[in-house]
């Protein structure tokens, strides 16, 4: 899913982390369907989601998910933008499983170049 990739690429960006984080689950993550990824990997974006939306604002001008960075260590912000790199590596296998199978079926596989 290009969403997920867009947003481990976003972690890779300059700035401080917990800002990365918001942007990468706010640009990115925040619009993905868990019912379009297979069942673990669902899992653990339900488990980011979770993770991202935690917290109450404190105010009017705060959502969930900037007062949930607000109050996260660095240390969790390290752990949860892993999971997101993670969850990419994870698609990547995946999508690596099903053109192999495609391939050795017949089908045509496309290879993206970056």
């Amino acid at each position: 899913m290009d969403q997920i990739q867009r947003a481990a690429l976003t972690l890779t960006c300059t700035g401080p982390l917990k800002e990365r984080l918001a942007s990468a689950y706010r640009d990115h993550l925040a619009s993905i369907e868990s019912a379009d990824l297979p069942r673990d990997l669902a899992e653990d974006l339900i488990a980011v989601r979770r993770a991202m939306l935690r917290e109450r604002p404190l105010c009017r001008n705060e959502d969930a998910v900037q007062a949930t960075v607000r109050k996260m260590s660095n240390e969790e912000a390290t752990e949860l933008a892993g999971r997101v790199v993670m969850l990419f590596g994870a698609m990547c296998g995946q999508s690596q499983h099903s053109h192999k199978g495609a391939a050795s079926n017949g089908a045509v596989v496309h290879i993206n170049r970056a």
